[in-house]
């Protein structure tokens, strides 16, 4: 795809800023000639990722296209449309996609932007439309109606939530639930009504809880995340706590950050190898060397998963008759990180990993990481702008 101009740069810009999720294709004079584009690998990636269509499990040929609802935007109207969604028999089944009707809409080397909402694909055209201007608009129009729809129905959810958070705090401290570092989050769950269970998915309706002390500095949680073993030379934890495992008392355990930008007590440090998309994790002692890999693909779809949109809920700490409470007080609310970002942070040290492994008392090996992390306020590093809430209001 062609370099954007500053124009289109900046619709993108307002569309993003808006929350909208996207993909964008450039169709060529050829392309418009023959009614058929190139399905790019953004473009698949994007309508597998948002549920529309995998082309990776379509069978060659016309028997096997697929036809979704589609709607064309322009300034002042819409026009219906059909996508078509196919691997032709020849030039090796080369994903392919079109729609009917755009011919119309654009010319040659346009960039189009596709929204893929309520089960239709929405096209809007960044070369021509004039993007900003028709949200801000006092008049309806169709493309301030769409931008409209999607962010009430991406912030129902998160409007639900922040009231409940709201009414929680209005309550004042709450008594911890246990005696953990974990508590501060455990205690929030409970007092929500979350099920607290190991799920590596979201907590409430697809949007991630995660709650710090906010009279500590400490480094907040991204997700956990083991090796990929088949491509490792270690296969298991319990390999990694033999090799540079420690014993606190009758404890045998290996609790310990590991970056990219220093080497540990342990002698363990992280790398990032770009080239062949891997984070590996290496030993100083060059008997062990690197002993376990993470693909970046898999650590990318992980944060993905887990981060798609979530709540940072700050706290501040009560101790009373030595009972400790929390006082949620604050909210970060991010969406959608930028995965470039998280391999930059990586090799910056700006994003770790702790291990946490021990063998208890059975001589079973228990991993409650890897964790990944990323230092105090380092988030806007990652995310997008976010917004930041006040509890107490």
């Amino acid at each position: 795809m062609r370099y954007l101009t500053p124009k289109e740069e900046e619709n993108l810009k307002v569309l993003t800023e808006n929350s909208i999720s996207l993909t964008l294709i450039e169709p060529t004079v050829t392309g418009l000639k023959k009614s058929i584009m190139d399905a790019t690998g953004t473009v698949r990636n994007y309508l597998k990722n948002n549920n529309f269509h995998d082309y990776n499990s379509q069978a060659q040929g016309p028997e096997s296209k697929i036809i979704i609802d589609a709607i064309i935007y322009e300034s002042e109207n819409v026009t219906k449309s059909k996508t078509s969604l196919y691997r032709p028999n020849t030039k090796n089944g080369d994903p392919r996609i079109w729609f009917t009707g755009l011919t119309k809409h654009t010319n040659p080397n346009d960039i189009l932007a596709i929204i893929g909402f309520e089960g239709k694909l929405h096209v809007l055209n960044l070369t021509r439309l004039p993007i900003e201007q028709l949200i801000d608009s006092k008049l309806v129009n169709p493309v301030k109606e769409l931008i409209v729809e999607i962010n009430y129905i991406e912030n129902v959810v998160s409007k639900e939530l922040l009231n409940m958070l709201m009414n929680l705090a209005k309550e004042g401290p709450i008594l911890s639930i246990v005696n953990a570092d974990t508590s501060v989050g455990r205690t929030l769950e409970k007092a929500l009504g979350i099920d607290i269970n190991s799920s590596k998915l979201p907590d409430y309706k697809g949007i991630e809880l995660k709650s710090f002390r906010s009279n500590k500095g400490n480094r907040k949680n991204l997700f956990a995340q083991v090796p990929d073993w088949e491509l490792s030379n270690f296969k298991s934890s319990a390999e990694i706590l033999d090799a540079f495992g420690y014993w606190r008392e009758e404890d045998n355990k290996l609790y310990c950050t590991v970056s990219a930008i220093t080497t540990n007590s342990q002698g363990l440090s992280l790398k990032v190898n770009s080239d062949i998309n891997h984070l590996i994790e290496n030993s100083v002692d060059k008997r062990v060397g690197d002993f376990v890999v993470w693909t970046l693909d898999k650590l990318h779809k992980r944060l993905l998963e887990k981060h798609k949109e979530t709540f940072w809920v700050a706290a501040d700490t009560i101790y009373d008759d030595g009972k400790e409470y929390f006082q949620y007080k604050q909210v970060e609310h991010t969406r959608k990180p930028i995965v470039s970002q998280f391999d930059i942070l990586l090799d910056q040290g700006v994003i770790t990993l702790d291990h946490l492994i021990k063998r208890n008392s059975k001589g079973k090996v228990v991993e409650k990481g890897p964790l990944f992390k990323i230092k105090p306020n380092s988030l806007d590093l990652l995310f997008p702008p976010s917004n930041v809430y006040s509890l107490l209001v």
